[in-house]
């Protein structure tokens, strides 16, 4: 076997345009983290091994047959239900919060695996009943997106709760839940307002109220969304330049190489790099919806249309967070942001894309 024969072996369930729109984002993660950090080449490095262990399991997932990406639904879920027990259980407390599980190797943060693990486990339920849904099925549905989400919120973490609230709503969506149904949920969620802020913790409040004035504490709980306002718009048309970003490099930006590094690339590459990278996305966001449109089974179609969106809601809540137009809520920028367990999940998902679409081409040839 030649070379070039062995290349294509390899990578025979890599969805080339897919993969382009990756590559770009994560190198873009490692150019920006580097400033971010001041040349930091120790956490360039981590984050070199964020991503190196992303693809390999992006790669393993990729080549999953369909249905053993199907069996995999149940056994994901369950352990990180399991997992997340553990954490209300036994997990370790840091920052006030109780999200993190100690394994005896390190620390892991099981909510990240719900991420896929609810999306995953309310497409094969609803493939299972495809032939005979009912609004019972839909409440079982909903029933096992509330428990992971009610866990989750409990630790507290009302950021990736409320993604993935959002991913396994996009999955009842897509199953076609009616919209006199989801009309009625979102005037029962407003009517539900008042109760809803009296069971926030006492800074989630402040975040929300720090939305509608920061400057009223704004060296305090209004000062993470108006340093990134400031960086945002100091950029400019063309940016401050590469590693030349003032509210980056003297410190008045909190969080840079994680939640506010939009606000790092912003300040250096200005408006122009702003709308270059809001179009890598764009990029992205779009092959996911075309492997959406041609996936050819009701799974498929639940699970790529979850992820697409869910990728979408992830890169817009951060942004709007930096920008000012949504609350702080600890919500990374996909692939940019550092940090493991968030870039192995996204790329988990990513691979599952490109199983739907490599091996739906398989089985029509």
């Amino acid at each position: 076997m030649t070379k070039r024969q062995l290349w294509q072996r390899f990578t025979a369930h890599i969805d080339p345009m897919l993969m382009l729109g990756l590559s770009l984002l994560m190198f873009t993660s490692l150019m920006v983290l580097f400033s971010a950090t001041d040349g930091s080449w120790l956490r360039l490095g981590g984050q070199g091994v964020n991503i190196l262990v992303g693809l390999t399991f992006l790669w393993i997932v990729a080549n999953l047959p369909l249905h053993y990406l199907m069996r995999t639904a149940l056994p994901v879920y369950s352990l990180g239900l399991l997992l997340l027990i553990g954490v209300a259980l036994f997990g370790e407390i840091s920052h006030g919060a109780r999200r993190w599980l100690n394994i005896g190797v390190g620390t892991i943060q099981p909510s990240e695996l719900m991420k896929v693990g609810v999306p995953l486990m309310m497409a094969w339920y609803f493939e299972k009943h495809e032939a005979t849904l009912t609004w019972k099925n839909y409440l079982i549905a909903a029933l096992l997106l509330i428990v992971p989400v009610a866990l989750i919120a409990r630790q507290p973490d009302l950021g990736t709760a409320l993604l993935i609230t959002a991913s396994g709503f996009y999955v009842l969506f897509l199953a076609g839940l009616s919209w006199r149904i989801m009309g009625g949920m979102a005037v029962a969620a407003i009517a539900s307002a008042p109760i809803m802020w009296n069971m926030l913790h006492e800074y989630q409040r402040h975040r929300i109220m720090m939305l509608l004035d920061p400057s009223q504490d704004a060296l305090g709980k209004g000062y993470h969304t108006i340093q990134g306002m400031i960086a945002v718009g100091s950029g400019g048309l063309l940016g401050k330049g590469y590693m030349a970003g003032t509210q980056t490099h003297l410190d008045f930006l909190p969080e840079r190489s994680t939640d506010f590094i939009f606000a790092v690339y912003s300040e250096e590459f200005g408006l122009i790099g702003t709308v270059i990278l809001l179009a890598m996305y764009l990029f992205v966001i779009g092959r996911g919806f075309m492997i959406t449109a041609s996936a050819s089974t009701y799974f498929t179609r639940l699970m790529a249309g979850s992820i697409t969106l869910t990728f979408a809601t992830y890169a817009f809540v951060n942004m709007g967070m930096v920008c000012g137009i949504l609350p702080v809520v600890g919500v990374p920028l996909p692939l940019v942001s550092y940090g493991g367990t968030s870039m192995l999940t996204l790329l988990l998902g990513f691979g599952m894309l490109m199983s739907i679409e490599t091996h739906q081409k398989l089985n029509k040839t």
